[in-house]
């Protein structure tokens, strides 16, 4: 049965305590020593004795983080190499099985290092068949020639492929934070910019509902009226908004818009013409509408506000001017594909207002500019592709599903 993903995922990597028993391979020789069978045998043991502590000083050096990039690991490794060369070449026999545990060492010490390995592990298996050729036979020199090759890149193959895997799990736990983060700021400009405008509608009508209560009675309740409708709209957006549904009509938002400006006083010239557009590219130019609007009503002081929407072959282009005199008018605002823009409207903070519909709309592949609209007034212009993707949406659902 094949292990799924999930159960490879939950697998621990081996070790400094794993490699360790591979060292029984020389029990055989140790015993030679005690019973007087090697020549020297005082030599043979301290040869033993400096190859066990180095093997076993290079593996924990080589896999404690703290320690793996200092100089410690390598140099252990040197003198572990020095000390097999020296029992393979003066002792022979079953000594030569110091190659296929040095070439392990080799493995742990220079996995991720593809240029330096390669060469390493080759020098090393070279080398073992020519000494066991010479000091043994012909299928000596073949066994440990490939042993010594397979053990140092099934070694190193094994402990890069946990990292490897530690990397993707580390990633995917930032990307998914990053979704959350990006979820929680899309949520907090909508928020912003729901409550924002709807505010703003409801103080404009209940100062109106305050001049003409003791004039016409009849208009003024028509304009409370449009205060509760208006509040019940925005507790339903704002559930939408929760939910993370809300998927935002230009056509509503035009509406409402010449609704917000007739109540303040404002007269409105709404034009749109182009053909119709994807759900995405409405959300976000709703969105310019309804600040660009809030911000006439806000700030501007204006008589007349024009609001023009224009669809090309390729572009969408919305356009926002009033004929206000610029006191307390937003900052200008530029955005283009390779950034989002500076300013933002007055009363923004962190990012929201015009600063904020600045990085949407550069992050799907649009711009916005706001400035003075000539000797008076204000300008707004926002453009988008016809066809676009929510850049959000990706960011959202792996966000709602993290």
């Amino acid at each position: 049965m094949y292990a799924t993903a999930a159960h490879i995922e939950r697998l621990k990597p081996p070790g400094r305590r794993a490699f360790l028993p591979w060292l029984f391979m020389l029990s055989g020789d140790v015993q030679a020593l005690f019973k007087g069978k090697t020549p020297l045998p005082w030599l043979g043991g301290a040869g033993a004795a400096a190859f066990v502590a180095l093997y076993v000083t290079a593996i924990y050096t080589s896999l404690d983080e703290r320690r793996r990039h200092t100089r410690a690991p390598l140099l252990a490794l040197a003198g572990l190499a020095v000390v097999t060369y020296a029992l393979g070449v003066g002792y022979a026999g079953n000594w030569l099985l110091c190659f296929p545990l040095l070439s392990l060492a080799s493995g742990i010490v220079l996995r991720g290092g593809r240029r330096t390995l390669g060469p390493v592990i080759i020098v090393l298996s070279c080398s073992a068949g020519v000494i066991s050729g010479l000091r043994g036979g012909a299928s000596d020199s073949l066994t440990v020639s490939y042993g010594t090759m397979l053990s140092g890149l099934v070694t190193a193959a094994i402990l890069s492929l946990f990292e490897t895997v530690a990397q993707l799990r580390a990633t995917r736990q930032e990307l998914a934070r990053t979704a959350v983060e990006k979820e929680r700021l899309r949520f907090s400009r909508d928020l912003h910019d729901l409550l924002g405008h709807t505010m703003s509608v409801v103080v404009v009508k209940a100062e109106a509902v305050r001049r003409l209560a003791p004039k016409n009675l009849e208009a003024a309740l028509g304009q409370a009226a449009d205060i509760e409708a208006v509040g019940r709209q925005a507790l339903t957006e704002i559930r939408e908004a929760v939910t993370g549904y809300r998927e935002g009509s230009l056509a509503t938002e035009l509406d409402r818009a010449r609704s917000a400006l007739d109540a303040a006083g404002i007269e409105a010239a709404v034009r749109r013409s182009g053909p119709p557009l994807a759900p995405q590219t409405e959300a976000l130019l709703g969105w310019v509408v309804r600040e660009g609007v809030t911000n006439v009503v806000r700030h501007s002081g204006a008589a007349r506000c024009e609001i023009e929407v224009r669809g090309g072959m390729d572009r969408i282009r919305l356009e926002i001017t009033d004929d206000g005199g610029g006191v307390g008018s937003p900052s200008t605002a530029t955005a283009g594909p390779g950034g989002a823009g500076g300013g933002a409207a007055e009363g923004a903070i962190g990012g929201t207002g015009l600063n904020g519909l600045a990085e949407r709309l550069s992050a799907a592949g649009g711009s916005l500019e706001s400035g003075p609209g000539g000797r008076r007034g204000f300008r707004l212009v926002a453009e988008l592709p016809v066809d676009m993707e929510d850049p959000m949406e990706p960011e959202v659902k792996e966000a709602r599903t993290a």
